[in-house]
């Protein structure tokens, strides 16, 4: 009875796994994606049922194919318990979610209760919202290692509990990540499920780090009864899963691992019966065995079991046995469920054969496959090198790469039209690009999503434009071919986006590479900088009101000059500053009796600049001095730095150019307002540190991430120490001097007095570092293309490159001095480490 409910629970569970990789194809036509009014989300969200929702506002492209693909995932979720759904923002008003800055994201909601957010970039198919709300779910319960010493740990907490599921994927929100989540929802209570995406344990399980396939092994850490020899290794044994990450696949394999290590019968191999399920598509292996060497020849059979694990099922025959009729020249028989009831049989010298007899089988089959995809493989060769670089974007171009862009909103200029061109508009935005470069091919979807947006908002002032630099080599080099000069330098890094006024040097957009960002800086760029403040409405208007309804929601950082006169000194000072603000940071000009009235409001001396953050109210602005421009830049800057950052995927590129330390703090996703209070708390007191340690902290950044706002620090969490720690946790990281990384004790609760005496032991060297960074590398994605070569291929000597002879001479004639001078500068520069560029940095 207990076999039988055993095999039909595991029927249950191949069939909810088959169904969920795509094994059923028919489907009622009908969608599982619900569509809200506001009292039913609130009516679900009481009823305490997980939601992933997305508030819909306006729809574009981008937005489009994210709801086809909500849609095909709604399936999916519904099964694990996961009600998917949309609102339309346009009918129903949420305040605290329809907003323009939750535009590209999506939520999860739990015990009725925001528990997770999601950038659209990171749930962009159905794969990858599956993987990541699994994922989310089962944060508790998948583990994530990133040494080999963690591993170590992880594998003596599970002895004699359980055994572990170690998974290694290249890429988050993939097919692979998506199977390992969907087997860990059925299977996490049976086993400890581990996810791996890199690091130096990869080292230790002797997988290349480069290496895009994901891969999995089975660590057998539980006591198992059919063991004969003990393990006596600290380490779990381990098992290698050789078919690629499926559902299925893996499915397959977690069974096959729990099937005896080694089975003994007393028929003849002809008369077994082929496996049963789930294993009927397992070969066996027979060893045969007399009664005078029995214990010999069981532990001969557990060695090889154990090299056959995953690849076959070992049996022990008692040949003694009179159903046994196996002539004694065979000591060993092997059958293949591909042939039926067909049993081979062979005179064995040692183990090795029969590993190699079935690894030979196993690379055959590969093989087959192989020729039956490898047209398949040739198509999709161009496109292989992807896999290298940031999974989204690869995911992006590979999806879209038959897809041609419609153009029609932006303008693409080349040598011939740029000066005419820009002269026509107060503001032409250039996105210089390559096309097979695949960085560039996305940031250019993202810059006519842009284009099209400000179409939609009649945004008339802004032009949008491209310049293929693979095209127009001359343009993109600076090189003028008619008297008006280029307003540029030469572009050597790409995409790169300019803001080109008439009669004005180019502005470098430096932001973020989406959307979003890219459109708030050309909708506050569009402000004059510094705007000419003349009325107390002005004023009023500048420093309290958003610039545009675009924007709204979004609060910018703002800065006033203060000068007696149009003519005073400092102004064309203030104003190259507040050019070079423009698109981050509104500036405003006050000048004659407004100027003075606001000095004598505010207690400042005629000329002043005063600095309104984001962060803080208008009441308390920061007064600087007037220097040069580039010091009033230093110190507005300065200014605009919250004393305590909270830091997200945005803002964290900026404060890692300021070349700090960062003492990060980490807190998690609040359950309730006991929750809320105790991370207030904690953050107050990162503010206690700064304001006790004085001078002493400005070597420093503190800084935190809330992981509930921004989920991605939980990965850079687990990359800094190895594994996910307690939270809250509190890491210094980024050193000057080193990679050290130093976590603050987990078990000493976080004060002011206590965090400065541990920074002081970090500083004397006698606190231990918890972990390195990584020492990650920016090669060049795919090989550099030789043209020449190619076209000398085409047609032999078309463009070969022959040195005329005059060069040659003029090479002949080098002193020789300065030839022996430079073997030695060579010599002595040889261990110097080879440059490194940036896989977009030349043209």
């Amino acid at each position: 009875m207990c076999s039988l409910f055993s095999m039909m629970w595991m029927c249950v569970a191949v069939f909810l796994l088959w169904t969920r990789s795509g094994g059923c194809t028919e489907k009622a036509n009908t969608s599982d994606l619900i569509e809200y009014t506001a009292a039913d989300f609130y009516e679900k969200l009481h009823s305490a049922r997980m939601m992933f929702i997305y508030f819909e506002h306006q729809v574009s492209p981008t937005i489009s194919l994210f709801l086809v693909e909500l849609e095909k995932s709604a399936e999916v979720l519904q099964d694990y318990g996961i009600s998917v759904g949309k609102i339309d923002c346009n009918k129903e008003l949420l305040p605290s979610y329809c907003t323009n800055e939750r535009v590209h994201t999506a939520f999860l909601f739990r015990s009725g209760k925001e528990f997770l957010s999601f950038d659209l970039d990171t749930v962009f198919d159905v794969n990858s919202i599956v993987s990541e709300v699994l994922f989310a779910i089962l944060r508790d319960e998948v583990k994530y290692v990133h040494s080999d010493a963690d591993l170590l740990a992880m594998e003596k907490t599970a002895r004699g509990k359980k055994d572990i599921v170690l998974g290694y994927v290249s890429s988050l929100g993939t097919q692979e990540h998506r199977s390992m989540m969907e087997t860990a929802y059925v299977y996490g209570s049976k086993y400890q499920f581990i996810l791996i995406t890199g690091g130096p344990v990869l080292k230790h399980l002797g997988v290349d780090e480069s290496s895009p396939s994901s891969r999995v092994w089975f660590l057998h850490c539980r006591v198992h009864t059919g063991f004969v020899t003990p393990v006596t290794s600290e380490r779990c044994p381990l098992t290698y899963m050789r078919k690629p990450l499926s559902t299925l696949s893996l499915h397959s394999f977690l069974q096959l691992m729990e099937a005896p290590l080694v089975s003994e019968v007393y028929d003849d191999p002809s008369a077994v019966q082929p496996p049963q399920f789930p294993y009927q598509q397992t070969p066996q292996v027979f060893l045969f065995s007399r009664h005078a060497t029995e214990h010999l020849d069981l532990d001969t059979a557990t060695t090889l079991a154990w090299r056959l694990r995953g690849l076959a099922l070992l049996l022990l025959v008692h040949r003694e046995s009179p159903a046994v009729k196996t002539p004694d020249e065979y000591n060993a028989a092997y059958r293949l469920p591909e042939k039926g009831l067909e049993v081979k049989y062979l005179t064995l010298n040692n183990l090795d054969e029969v590993l190699e007899l079935f690894i030979h089988q196993d690379k055959e089959a590969e093989g087959e496959e192989e020729e039956e995809e490898e047209e398949f493989e040739e198509d999709e060769e161009e496109y292989s090198h992807f896999g290298i670089l940031d999974d989204e974007i690869a995911s992006i171009v590979y999806e879209n790469r038959g897809n041609q862009l419609d153009m029609d909103s932006v303008t693409q200029l080349t040598s011939d039209n740029f000066h005419t061109t820009v002269a026509q508009s107060s503001l032409t935005v250039a996105l210089f690009y390559l096309k097979w470069d695949a960085v560039s091919m996305v940031f250019l979807s993202s810059f006519i999503e842009v284009a099209e947006r400000l179409a939609e908002s009649e945004v008339s002032d802004v032009q949008m434009s491209v310049v293929d630099c693979g095209e127009w080599t001359d343009l993109c080099a600076a090189q003028s071919g008619s008297s008006l000069p280029i307003p540029f330098q030469p572009i050597t890094v790409f995409p790169s986006v300019l803001l080109l006024r008439p009669q004005e040097s180019a502005q470098y957009y430096r932001g973020m590479q989406g959307s979003e960002a890219l459109h708030r800086f050309i909708m506050l760029s569009r402000r004059g900088s510094p705007e000419r403040l003349s009325t107390p409405e002005d004023v009023t208007s500048f420093l309290q009101e958003v610039p545009y309804t675009a924007l709204a929601g979004y609060k910018p950082d703002r800065v006033l000059g203060l000068f007696k006169t149009h003519t005073d000194a400092g102004l064309s000072v203030f104003t190259e500053a507040a050019k070079s603000l423009r698109g981050d940071v509104l500036a405003g000009l006050l000048t004659d009796g407004l100027a003075e009235k606001w000095a004598a409001d505010h207690t400042v001396d005629l000329p002043a600049v005063l600095v309104f953050p984001s962060w803080r109210t208008h009441t308390h602005p920061s007064t600087l001095p007037l220097s040069s421009a580039e010091e009033l830049l230093s110190h507005i800057n300065t200014a605009l730095l919250h004393p305590l950052p909270e830091l997200t995927v945005e803002n964290l590129p900026s404060f890692l150019t300021l070349g700090k330390a960062l003492l990060l703090l980490f807190v998690g996703e609040e359950e309730d307002e006991i929750g809320r209070r105790q991370n207030k708390a904690l953050v107050e007191e990162m503010g206690a540190v700064v304001e006790m340690g004085g001078e002493r902290m400005e070597r420093y950044l503190a800084c935190w991430i809330h992981l509930g706002r921004t989920p991605a620090g939980m990965s850079v969490l687990g990359s800094y120490l190895g594994s996910m720690p307690p939270l809250p946790a509190l890491v210094l990281t980024h050193l000057p001097t080193g990679g050290e990384i130093y976590q603050y004790p987990p078990s000493s609760p976080i004060v002011a007095p206590s965090v400065l005496q541990w920074l002081q032991r970090v500083e004397d060297g006698t606190e231990s570092s918890a972990g390195m960074l990584g020492d990650d590398s920016w090669s060049p994605s795919v090989k550099f293309y030789d043209f020449l070569k190619i076209m000398d291929k085409e047609e032999p000597g078309f463009a070969q490159q022959v040195s005329p002879k005059r060069e040659e001479e003029e090479e002949e004639e080098i002193d020789m001095t300065e030839a022996n001078v430079e073997e030695e500068t060579s010599d002595s520069s040889s261990n110097s480490p080879p440059s490194d560029p940036h896989p977009h940095s030349e043209l």
